[in-house]
């Protein structure tokens, strides 16, 4: 596919993946995938990314199961980031959560001038 070549990939020949599901539309996880990986992602049809600490390929869901299986794939107005839509079988979060997004930094509120 052409417009995998069109990519924007960091100098480390990465792109984020930002994983959606895609009848709720919350953001289950970020990632970072290659070139291999995304056309894996598009050969097979479930997402497969690009492990940076590892150095190597991960299939989500292989040893777990929760596998995602991909809906749509977008790429953001710079070229430098995907969004991908899916149907997720199981939590994405390796904590056991349904999304990698379950925490939030608390904003405590200033009275100065008031």
């Amino acid at each position: 596919m052409q417009i995998i070549n069109d990519l924007n990939f960091d100098e480390k020949g990465l792109i984020p993946a930002i994983v959606q599901d895609i009848e709720t539309g919350e953001v289950l996880m970020m990632a970072y995938m290659n070139k291999e990986s995304l056309k894996l992602t598009v050969e097979t049809g479930f997402t497969t990314f690009w492990s940076r600490s590892r150095k190597t390929f991960w299939k989500k869901g292989e040893t777990s199961g929760n596998v995602q299986q991909v809906k749509e794939i977008y790429y953001d107005c710079d070229s430098d980031t995907l969004l991908i839509k899916v149907v997720a079988k199981g939590p994405a979060c390796h904590t056991g959560e349904r999304t990698c997004f379950y925490r939030t930094i608390d904003q405590k509120s200033s009275k100065s001038d008031k």
